[in-house]
């Protein structure tokens, strides 16, 4: 009987050790792939674009989707990307690859305006 229960000890030390050792993660949890991409989104909203500004790192797809009743676009002032007028529900999506500050602004509604920041 003292040997079944020294076994139990020791089986639970060494699990216990193991999951407790830096950088190992137990079976069980998801490991992403290094190169799955990020994908951050945007909300068309009340005539504005929510968050109005982000900071992401280079590969980052940005996705605005348009969540108020009206049509809305994406038009970066530089002409890096322009989207289709959205309706209500539709969505459009640019991946970030170059570093740099993107400025954009809605092409029906001019006052509606965001910034990328890619690093």
């Amino acid at each position: 009987m003292k040997l079944v229960a020294f076994t139990i000890v020791v089986i639970a030390a060494l699990t216990v050790a193991i999951f407790a050792a830096p950088g190992v993660e137990p079976a069980s949890s998801p490991v992403e792939p290094a190169s799955s991409p990020t994908v951050t989104e945007v909300k068309i909203d009340n005539f504005s674009f929510n968050p109005p500004t982000l900071k992401v790192k280079a590969g980052t797809t940005v996705q605005w989707t348009n969540r108020d009743d009206l049509p809305h676009n994406v038009v970066a002032e530089e002409k890096a990307f322009r989207s289709k007028a959205m309706d209500t529900d539709e969505q459009f999506s640019f991946t970030f690859d170059k570093p740099g500050t993107y400025a954009y602004f809605c092409g029906l509604h001019p006052k509606m305006k965001g910034t990328i920041t890619v690093e």
